[in-house]
């Protein structure tokens, strides 16, 4: 028997932890009513437990998968303010970290933080040369706790997913793992400051977007010092103070660039909340606190962009194909049940007024629907959700006639032009080039194998009613068509060698070798799709009449 994870000396918070946990163990049996006030009540608990469980409650309100929705709307407004540090404790941390005096580094720096967090707190500052900048310190001893917490959350996940079958069905060693790494990468502000040059670049070509620049030889693991956005949080900001913004070209910008940041560059900042998003001065949008951002692998990027196609053309069966390939089948597995929810939800959200939809909610909805299914979706899913269903939010902020719902289709279309010129470029070329050399080097082996097992008489066949003269043209088409694959992929290769030189002759800026051995290619491609349906198909008919 495997020895049990849990440790004496974090009984206390185990004991905490469960009382928790039996406290809302019946989340899902209450009314409106009672669900609403039972989610206040956790929100005040989890906010006295510390910032782990601050941060816990935050990404669980993404996962309307697990929970109903008045517990994921209560989490989603759970805040993450604290009283800031002791006067002067900023400015000593910020010296510690540097190596030098603040009065050094800095020609100002303000002791009253602008903000304060859990986390960290950030302070007004100018650079000697007067650049203002805002700087970001974490708090003292912070990572030591949240590692401890961590630790007991881990441990009691691998015991309730061992004794308890709805937490292996939900994997949530698995979900608590992925927490934690998150957690503790929003710890690193030298990854943060990595986020803000790769942010900064993405947003490059969007230009009512800006993010702050963060400044290399200023920062640490735990100071990050950043060019300073000066502007006025939208949750701030009300109907009278938005009179004279144009909100609707901000709105489709912020949802373009998101689109951007999930289906075509796979890295998206994951809490785009009115909280995290200014309105400038010079009337654009900042985008701060970038520390919590996900990835999303080219495969899955290619599921989610083929799940969201369809549902949002109104294609429920595709829609449930879609979702299926996203996840994971566990016990209990209900396809037929899947595929019917999928298609009444796509059919109900198609019909309703395009002003009316969210495609936050519906990506929510699905992945509720998978999860009742028995199908496990990946934690992607639910983040690219909640991210949509946070924009959703902002983009009503800033013009209550914008449609999500049609910049999402708008942008799609785009999206799917971009990953097919990506996928025809020289480096795709010169993949698939390979992949063909491999199967014509391994062709003729294979190939000899069978002509070698037919000369010996060796070769057999496991069917009734052989037909000699069958198997021979048979086996005549399979040399005829594998000789054309090893023509091909000797074609393919050629062109993506020319492809990748900058030698020769150009033609639409390519190389002209390429573009003559890739025509090539598919004319040979294209004679023997003719001569395949020129000799099965008569075959076929022959076989069906006799």
């Amino acid at each position: 028997m495997a020895s049990s994870p849990l440790k004496l000396r974090h009984m206390p918070k185990y004991g905490e932890l469960a009382r928790l946990l039996l406290k809302h163990r019946n989340l899902t049996a209450v009314d409106d009513e009672e669900a609403a006030a039972d989610a206040g009540r956790l929100v005040d608990e989890l906010q006295s437990m510390g910032p782990t469980y601050v941060k816990l409650g935050q990404l669980l309100s993404s996962r309307v998968d697990l929970l109903p929705e008045a517990y994921t709307e209560a989490l989603s407004r759970l805040q993450d303010r604290v009283e800031p540090l002791a006067e002067g404790e900023g400015r000593r941390i910020v010296e510690e970290e540097l190596g030098v005096r603040v009065s050094t580094a800095f020609s100002r720096f303000d002791e009253e933080p602008l903000a304060a967090a859990s986390l960290a707190q950030v302070h007004r500052a100018a650079m000697r040369d007067g650049r203002p900048v805002a700087v970001k310190v974490q708090r003292p001893g912070i990572r030591r706790r949240i590692v401890e917490d961590m630790d007991v959350i881990s441990e009691l996940a691998e015991v309730l997913e061992e004794r308890w079958p709805i937490a292996g069905r939900m994997g949530l060693a698995g979900a608590v793992a992925e927490f934690r790494q998150s957690l503790m990468a929003e710890l690193d502000y030298g990854r943060e400051a990595q986020n803000l040059v790769a942010f900064g670049e993405m947003l490059s070509g969007f230009h009512r977007l800006v993010v702050p620049e963060p400044i290399a030889d200023f920062s640490t693991s735990r100071v990050l010092t950043m060019t300073f956005v000066s502007g006025r949080n939208l949750s701030g900001i009300g109907p009278l103070g938005l009179l004279e913004v144009d909100g609707g070209p901000l709105a489709d910008e912020l949802f373009q660039a998101y689109l951007d940041q999930i289906f075509v560059h796979g890295l998206f900042h994951a809490d785009p909340h009115p909280g995290n998003v200014l309105l400038t001065d010079d009337g654009r949008l900042g985008l701060i606190d970038l520390g919590m951002v996900a990835r999303v692998a080219p495969q899955l990027q290619d599921a989610l962009l083929r799940l969201l196609v369809a549902a949002s053309e109104g294609r429920g069966a595709e829609a449930a194909e879609a979702l299926e390939r996203l996840g994971e089948p566990v016990e209990g597995y209900e396809r037929e049940s899947l595929s019917r929810r999928v298609s009444e939800l796509v059919v109900r959200t198609t019909g309703a007024n395009l002003g009316q939809l969210q495609m936050g909610r519906e990506l929510g909805e699905l992945a509720r629907i998978a999860a009742e299914s028995g199908l496990r979706t990946p934690p992607e899913l639910t983040l690219v959700g909640k991210a949509l269903l946070n924009l959703d939010d902002v983009a009503r902020h800033l013009d209550d006639r914008f449609e999500p719902a049609a910049a999402v289709r708008e942008r799609l279309a785009h999206i799917m032009r971009h990953q097919m010129l990506a996928s025809a470029s020289p480096a795709s070329l010169v993949s698939a080039a390979l992949d063909a050399k491999e199967f014509a080097e391994q062709l003729p082996g294979r190939m000899n194998k069978v002509l070698d097992a037919l000369a010996s008489g060796t070769f057999t066949l496991n069917v009734e009613g052989v037909d000699e003269s069958e198997i021979v043209r048979g086996v005549q088409k399979l040399a005829n068509r594998g000789a054309a694959g090893i023509v091909i992929a000797a074609l393919v290769l050629s062109a993506g060698l020319f492809g990748t030189s900058s030698r020769g002759p150009r033609l639409l800026g390519e190389s002209a070798f390429t573009i003559v051995f890739l025509g090539l290619a598919a004319l040979v491609a294209l004679w023997v799709i003719i001569g395949t349906i020129r000799s099965d198909l008569p075959q076929h008919r022959r076989r069906r009449s006799s």
